[in-house]
């Protein structure tokens, strides 16, 4: 998969991670997610996911092969970055990280994105 296509798939993922996460599916609170406390987001996560989401899929629609790359690598490394970070803390800029899923979903949404930065 290249970055456009992460773009608009990821984008699109992230978005409805957040709608999800807003309507009782996947959060706001554990008590409400379908996953119980195993996996949910809070509303902080969810803003993120439907923000970046919205980014992610405008610039893959909109920008130019150098600009859609850059946007993916970054959402890549910041994924990572997350992902590993919720392994030894459990509050990362407000977004509660308290569970193994948490680690996994950042982690492979940071692969994703960087594998697509390769490919054109």
């Amino acid at each position: 998969m290249n970055a456009t296509k992460f773009l608009k798939v990821g984008g699109f993922v992230f978005i409805i991670a957040g709608i999800l996460g807003f309507i009782g599916i996947l959060g706001p609170t554990s008590e409400r997610s379908i996953f119980g406390s195993m996996w949910w987001f809070d509303n902080t996560a969810n803003w993120a996911h439907v923000l970046i989401g919205i980014i992610a899929v405008k610039a893959g629609y909109w920008y130019s092969h150098s600009v859609k790359r850059s946007i993916t690598l970054i959402i890549g490394i910041v994924a990572v970055i997350v992902g590993l970070y919720s392994v030894y803390n459990q509050n990362f800029m407000g977004v509660m990280l308290e569970h193994p899923m948490d680690t996994i979903f950042y982690l492979v949404v940071g692969a994703w994105a960087l594998a697509s930065t390769g490919k054109k």
